[in-house]
């Protein structure tokens, strides 16, 4: 069957990966069937370099990824940015505003292939387990003030929630905040989001006639599942997600990426 005329792309965590962080050998047999029949996959993470590229080199990805919550694109092939989006001088002041707050919250600012770490708790060690880099471990005065992309908040769900509404009390306009997880609050740059990363990608590779598919489960896989020709929600998605999504499939650790690839094949 030829798919030629699709690209596919998906979250990482919480969709193609299982809970215990692996690829279902289901999921991974569809992706090689959809790519063998001309078809494109790739994934659009909140993760940066250090933590995308080991699941770029298990799947093998021959065109470049969404990261960084859509503020990058990159290639890891040729282990190259294509693109990216810096934040503001101002988000500096937001994370000194953030630590004062709440002494318990890990930081990490991430900058090209690099991660600073200035706090830390049990999550975000967990968290950086997920990486082959280690990070850089420093004072927030160490680390070099230019070409941040994105500044990650992580702590308990209930102290992410106080976070958010501390931020949000702030009246900050010149930077775009989104969660991404129960215990993860990101800053990014103005205007980017999984949508317009997706966008810029497909400017890159210069795709316009393909039959777009985005997969997701989290708040900050919206945008990209509202602009796709057909928009996934998996089924441990949250509710925002699925009444905006075209299809709800099963959930991340019962074979998403194998019955999302079996459906694009009944309506091809």
């Amino acid at each position: 069957m030829n798919l030629d005329n699709i690209i596919l792309i998906t979250d990482a965590d919480g969709t193609l990966l299982t809970d215990d962080k692996s690829i279902l050998e289901t999921d991974r047999a569809a992706i090689r069937g959809l790519i063998e029949n001309g078809g494109l996959f790739t994934v659009a993470t909140g993760r940066g370099v250090a933590l995308t590229r080991g699941l770029a080199d298990d799947l093998n990805l021959e065109i470049p990824a969404v990261i960084f919550n859509g503020a990058a694109v990159y290639d890891f092939k040729r282990e190259v940015f294509l693109w990216q989006s810096n934040l503001p001088k101002t988000a500096g002041e937001y994370i000194k505003l953030v630590q004062k707050r709440f002494p318990s919250v890990g930081i990490e600012i991430l900058r090209g292939d690099e991660i600073y770490v200035i706090s830390t708790n049990w999550i975000e060690e967990k968290h950086l387990e997920l990486g082959a880099t280690k990070p850089v471990r420093c004072d927030f005065g160490d680390v070099p003030q230019d070409g941040w992309i994105k500044v990650l908040f992580v702590d308990e769900p209930e102290t992410t929630d106080k976070i958010i509404g501390f931020l949000n009390r702030q009246g900050i306009g010149d930077v775009h905040m989104v969660r991404s997880a129960p215990w993860f609050y990101e800053v990014l740059p103005s205007g980017v989001n999984k949508g317009t990363g997706f966008k810029k990608l497909l400017e890159i590779l210069n795709i316009k006639d393909k039959y777009v598919v985005a997969a997701g489960d989290f708040m900050n896989d919206l945008e990209m599942i509202q602009a796709a020709d057909l928009g996934v929600a998996v089924a441990n998605a949250e509710e925002i997600v699925k009444k905006q999504s075209d299809l709800i499939v099963c959930d991340n650790n019962s074979g998403a990426m194998r019955e999302i690839i079996e459906y694009l094949k009944r309506i091809n």
